[in-house]
């Protein structure tokens, strides 16, 4: 079996995105030499291999993925399992498939390579081009969570050494799959610690604000509570890292409407001014509430005077730009870099720090939170998202 060595030299950079492909399909033209062409062609096959192996080792991805893992290797059939269990199998002889399992046991068991004859493979078709099977174990976080077996007439020495690279490439997908497994979780843990921080104050003192209305202002009372319901449903709900920016400014509104009846209407001054183009924009969930949070209390606590809330959300081209500005006390920045460092500090700044790991973690750095306060200066706090980022929706 003729098996390129290409694959060795190029499966390292076989993350690089599937516009290989259009560039491959393009340019055929320009590729050069007959190597080149091969390089290409591999790069081309491990783009469209990688996606479904960054869902992890599942079925669905299996199948999806393991037609281009056997065009790597030029074997006549590849099989994919999770732990003993076929996941798919390509390529001709699927007769063999029903003893996967039993080929994979030993890999599974003392996960090296094996390589197994036709005393172990072969079988009684005489048209059967299948004799002999390299199995190669499949690992994450150092623990053999699968095999990849590779079928053909004969074995060789390219053969055990393609499907070894191949498999550690298929490992190195199956650690970004883990690695973005868990920063969802992480995130997922960030919000229901952020929903844990909605001030258990705030709640007690919406509920008091509402009773007090029920003699005076019983219609006004109503729509209080109406208010506050919907704001707790929103904030509690249990699905969906993305929402719209309209729905998260809805719930801002909730929650502004809510600190307005408790301190009065003159003494909580609110600007919004949203540019309506961006209302349709995916945000993280509860990225905004913590920020209006802050202000009301930077910009309302321990001062007699009215205070002023400014929010405005601007298109900016690809971007989306957010800010919260309040003229309140300001803080103090070392304070709040204490905070965004997780260091023991105020904690004030702590649903600030949240909302900014979460955009980092989704966006990329340069999409973290921008601060500008000093004591008695007043916060302003800018972000922003893009427009649109391939696989961030709202739902």
């Amino acid at each position: 079996m003729e098996v390129t060595l290409t694959v060795l030299a190029v499966l390292a950079f076989a993350s690089i995105p599937a516009a290989v492909s259009w560039w491959v399909r393009g340019n055929r033209r320009d590729l050069g030499s007959p190597a080149d062409r091969a390089t290409f062609h591999t790069l081309h096959t491990a783009s469209l291999a990688a996606p479904p192996l960054r869902a992890g080792l599942t079925e669905a991805g299996a199948q999806k993925a393991v037609r281009h893992l056997r065009g790597l290797l030029g074997a006549a059939a590849v099989a994919l399992t999770a732990g003993e269990r076929l996941l798919a199998w390509d390529g001709t002889g699927e007769h063999h498939a029903a003893a996967v399992p039993e080929h994979a046991r030993g890999t599974l068991a003392g996960g090296g390579t094996k390589v197994l004859g036709a005393d172990v493979v072969d079988c009684d078709r005489l048209d059967c081009p299948i004799r002999h099977a390299v199995v190669v174990p499949l690992t994450t976080d150092d623990r053999v969570v699968g095999t990849l077996v590779a079928y053909g007439g004969d074995v060789s020495a390219g053969l055990i050494r393609a499907a070894e690279e191949v498999g550690r490439w298929v490992d190195a997908q199956l650690e970004l799959a883990e690695l973005d497994r868990s920063r969802t979780l992480l995130m997922e843990a960030e919000v229901r610690a952020l929903r844990a921080q909605i001030s258990p104050h705030f709640i007690y003192n919406s509920l008091t604000t509402i009773a007090s209305f029920i003699r005076t202002d019983p219609e006004r009372a109503r729509e209080l509570l109406l208010e506050f319901a919907d704001f707790t449903r929103y904030s509690f709900r249990r699905h969906g890292d993305f929402t719209t920016l309209a729905e998260e400014l809805r719930s801002v509104d909730r929650y502004l409407l809510l600190q307005r009846a408790r301190f009065g209407d003159d003494r909580l001054q609110v600007t919004l001014r949203v540019a309506p183009e961006v209302l349709p924009v995916a945000v993280p969930f509860l990225c905004l509430q913590p920020l209006v949070e802050n202000a009301v209390r930077h910009g309302l606590q321990d001062r007699p005077e009215p205070g002023r809330i400014t929010i405005l959300a601007e298109d900016a081209r690809a971007d989306c730009v957010i800010s919260v500005e309040d003229d309140g006390a300001g803080m103090d920045p070392e304070r709040l870099r204490q905070a965004f460092a997780g260091e023991p500090g105020d904690e004030s700044g702590i649903g600030l720090a949240n909302v900014d790991e979460r955009l980092r973690q989704v966006y990329g750095d340069e999409y973290g939170l921008a601060v500008e306060t000093a004591p008695g200066a007043g916060t302003k706090v800018t972000l922003r998202v893009p427009k649109y980022r391939p696989g961030v929706t709202a739902s």
